[in-house]
């Protein structure tokens, strides 16, 4: 068997956990596994590099922000496969470089476009265990890029996609993936299974566990996964295709998101393509939107008010505040105390109600809703960061996910 197996910060925290992750690895390959291993950066390393950067120049260039970066994965790789050694196990660390791993040219939220396989794969033909380097890629121009943070699971996933592996296991700090972060919702249970379309939702609106590209690319290429805790044996949850459940759960999780900031474009153009005009300048630069509510229009004009993530808004508000007189509005605004809160679940499309009854737990709770999203296995709504968590608990509560003694 082939296996890949990720490990996140906090899984190679420090000497202890890493030797912890180095012994995990060596029982698989002891076995007659072939054994690739996937790191993220040492604890809150990536976090402490993003301070140096900062403490330097407030507005650090993209590019070397992701040659900053790749520091990170690579004291992992080369630190795990010392400890390997040090278990008589021999290893190779491997960086984007060396494996290597073909990105798009956007630092900071590249993707993956091709992934050589070769070198991987004679070092596995020579019974070494293989430790990659997460999160980092290469472009055209020969620079590092990055993938986003949480991007070391897509590495972990498009490395098991293209190796055929029989497993991909993704470790964290938890156990699984839980109906709500057991962090905010101490009711909060595991689930056994979750598809992965549920996940992808839940990935992408906060719940954190998963990097949402890494959902994406599983469910493209019908890669297993297994989210596990490196910290215990305990069995994980499994992501795939279809649910083995006669009746199904209506809500599988609720996820909060308070990453999210509102932005009102006031007083935009009432006419054929404003809308597109708007969007586009802010697809072009690579900023992603998430709820978007536009009013009536009145007098010749109407209000588009949209959510990005926190660490778009500078760049955004710059943006239109540039293209004001192109795109033909009055004044854009802002609101930083917002939080979105989603509840996802593929039973919702078979059982009425469900919206009706999220918005009177919110409306019980005394929960103001500020905008509105829904497709067909998700309702999202924006509420203020103060309220975000009880209403997270409420709404938990309100569609029976609590672990019950």
């Amino acid at each position: 068997m082939l296996i890949v197996k990720k490990f996140g910060g906090t899984s190679v925290a420090d000497k202890e956990r890493i030797f912890n992750v180095a012994k995990r690895c060596i029982e698989d390959y002891e076995k007659g596994n072939d054994v690739v291993v996937v790191l993220s950066a040492m604890g809150k390393y990536t976090d402490e590099l993003i301070e140096k950067a900062h403490d330097i120049n407030p507005n650090p260039p993209k590019r070397e922000m992701d040659m900053l970066f790749t520091i990170g994965e690579q004291m992992s790789v080369s630190l795990m496969a010392m400890a390997m050694a040090q278990l008589g196990v021999r290893a190779v660390s491997l960086n984007a470089f060396q494996v290597p791993m073909h990105t798009t040219s956007s630092y900071g939220n590249a993707r993956l476009k091709k992934i050589d396989t070769e070198r991987i794969k004679r070092e596995l033909e020579d019974r070494k265990i293989v430790i990659v380097t997460g999160f980092q890629g290469i472009n055209k121009y020969d620079d590092y890029t990055t993938l986003g943070r949480g991007g070391s699971d897509t590495t972990a996933v498009a490395l098991a996609a293209v190796l055929h592996a029989d497993a991909c296991e993704i470790y964290t700090d938890v156990d699984g993936v839980y109906t709500a972060d057991p962090r905010l919702v101490p009711t909060a249970r595991k689930l056994k299974e979750i598809t992965y379309d549920e996940m992808l939702d839940l990935a992408t609106l906060g719940a954190g566990v998963l990097h949402n590209r890494s959902v994406e690319m599983a469910k493209k290429y019908g890669v297993r996964l297994v989210v596990r805790s490196s910290l215990n044996n305990s069995e994980g949850t499994v992501v795939k295709e279809v649910v083995n459940k006669v009746e199904r759960m209506i809500i599988s999780g609720v996820a909060l998101d308070k990453n999210a900031d509102r932005i009102s474009v006031i007083g935009i153009q009432d006419m054929p393509g404003s809308a597109f005009k708007l969007f586009n300048t802010l697809a072009k630069k690579n900023i992603n939107v998430d709820i978007i509510i536009q009013s009536v229009g009145r007098e010749g004009t109407k209000d588009i008010s949209f959510t990005v993530s926190h660490e778009n808004l500078d760049e955004a508000i710059a943006l239109l505040e540039e293209k004001k007189e192109a795109l033909g509005f009055e004044k854009v605004e802002y609101n930083c105390d917002v939080a979105k809160l989603s509840i996802v679940g593929a039973g919702m499309m078979s059982n009425p109600g469900v919206a009706a009854k999220m918005f009177e737990c919110l409306y019980n709770q005394d929960v103001n809703i500020n905008m509105i999203a829904t497709s067909e296995i998700r309702i999202t709504v924006l509420v203020a960061q103060k309220d975000a968590v009880a209403a997270m608990n409420a709404v938990h509560e309100a569609f029976g996910l609590s672990e019950r003694n």
